[in-house]
């Protein structure tokens, strides 16, 4: 695992585990702020376990009211061991811990444990329009969130993140640049 994106990750359970410390009203918002934070590490460095990551914190965002205390427990034990892990370097444990995590979140209530795909589903899709936000094509948002772009598209076509994409640089400038790169 590279270190930038340990880092990342290290950072933003770390963060998780200081919103739900003590459980809040505010923690929600709290946790969606976070998730979409690593949203922008995902659009940066495209690895996979980031966007593990961001979903876990984004499906605890989704399921944080109907947690029982056991289970926000045994959730804050397990993001705790994930850093001890990584930071350990055992990315075996770091990686069953996270396993563990989801399983938790899994178990929140009856209800949720039906959803849960659709909620896993949806939090993919609802961060890979993000990920178009911050310009990555669509078969590379899909491809980073293992959605098709179909699902993709779907989604982002009901939306305006497409027709909002403004270019930063003005296509004769990046013409130009072009040209210069090949010695035109």
């Amino acid at each position: 695992m590279n270190e930038e994106v340990k880092k990342e990750i290290i950072y933003d359970l770390q963060e998780a585990l200081k919103i739900l410390e003590v459980k809040e009203a505010h923690d929600v918002e709290e946790l969606k702020v976070l998730s979409d934070h690593g949203i922008e590490d995902v659009a940066l460095h495209k690895d996979l376990d980031l966007i593990s990551v961001a979903v876990l914190i984004y499906s605890i965002y989704k399921v944080f009211h109907c947690m029982r205390d056991e289970e926000y427990t045994n959730l804050k034990s397990e993001l705790n061991s994930a850093i001890t892990q990584l930071k350990q370097g055992n990315l075996g444990r770091y990686n069953k811990a996270i396993k563990t995590s989801f399983k938790i979140v899994r178990q929140c209530n009856a209800k949720v444990k039906e959803h849960l795909q659709d909620v896993m589903d949806a939090a993919k899709i609802k961060k890979g329009t993000a990920l178009l936000e911050k310009g990555l094509s669509m078969g590379q948002a899909a491809g980073l969130m293992g959605l098709s772009n179909w699902d993709l598209q779907q989604y982002a076509g009901k939306t305006s993140v497409i027709s909002q994409h403004n270019e930063k640089i003005h296509a004769d400038k990046r013409m130009m640049r072009a040209l210069k790169v090949f010695g035109l």
